[in-house]
């Protein structure tokens, strides 16, 4: 799936830009990128400043497709998406970009294409170009500072494709299991081992006088809460209670 969906990036005039969009989209799976009359580009001789940028997607920047027009890049594409923040006078459909990549997916299991376009960093797209798009998507960033960098732009829509089409696939929890993500690597404690441990403690703060036996109030529940919402596994209750024992003989000396 990730073959078919396309970058599209109209009348870009930093290189720099072009450059870090290639980065963000080659660490999503990304390949397809075309350019619709870039300013100061050549794919084959790209200047110092893409490449520093691109960081080791090059590969992704130098095989690049140039077009005159917006209609070229997307002549064999499906759906079209264009990224703005422009309000439009015509109701247009409108998406956040996870529900547009959810929209991508239906296209996409068809082995079809699916563009995502990017307009100009300081203007975006125009009104013509946003007509010739089935969906605007808009990335609901803080409305006091509301404009992204099409590379950042990029990134974002990105990363929500790859994370749509790793669930399609079945792909998304494929590394991840246990609670916490990953297969823990001991034995969880015991009731028995908490129990034991908790009475150390308890023991210990009396004997350092941090607790008040005659006056307990709720610190002994709240320290088992504690511990019993860490889940600690045997080895951690071993290290805690060696920290306990080495806590009293140092009082004791």
């Amino acid at each position: 799936m990730f073959e078919d969906i396309r970058i599209v990036l109209i009348n870009t005039s930093h290189p720099g830009n072009i450059g870090s969009a290639a980065r963000a989209m080659k660490t999503m799976g990304l390949t397809d990128l075309v350019l619709v009359d870039p300013q100061n580009f050549d794919p084959a001789n790209p200047p110092e400043v893409a490449v520093s940028m691109a960081t080791g997607a090059v590969d992704i920047m130098s095989s690049a497709t140039v077009v005159s027009t917006f209609e070229e890049a997307v002549s064999d594409v499906a759906i079209v998406m264009g990224a703005s923040a422009r309000n439009r006078h015509i109701p247009w459909p409108l998406m956040q970009p996870r529900a547009a990549a959810g929209k991508a997916i239906d296209v996409l299991k068809n082995k079809q294409k699916v563009a995502l376009v990017f307009g100009r960093e300081r203007t975006g797209l125009t009104n013509e170009e946003l007509s010739m798009c089935q969906v605007h998507i808009h990335i609901p960033a803080n409305e006091e500072f509301s404009s992204l960098n099409v590379a950042s732009a990029v990134q974002v829509l990105s990363y929500e494709m790859r994370m749509a089409v790793l669930a399609h696939t079945g792909q998304l929890e494929a590394d991840y299991s246990g609670d916490w993500g990953v297969s823990w690597d001991n034995e969880l404690a015991t009731q028995d081992d908490i129990n034991g441990f908790i009475k150390h403690l308890e023991t210990t703060l009396v004997d350092i006088e941090f607790l008040d036996p005659t006056n307990p109030r709720q610190l002994m529940p709240r320290l088992r809460r504690l511990f019993q919402r860490a889940v600690p596994d045997k080895i951690e209750i071993n290290i805690l209670r060696g920290i306990l024992n080495m806590v009293k003989r140092n009082h004791d000396k």
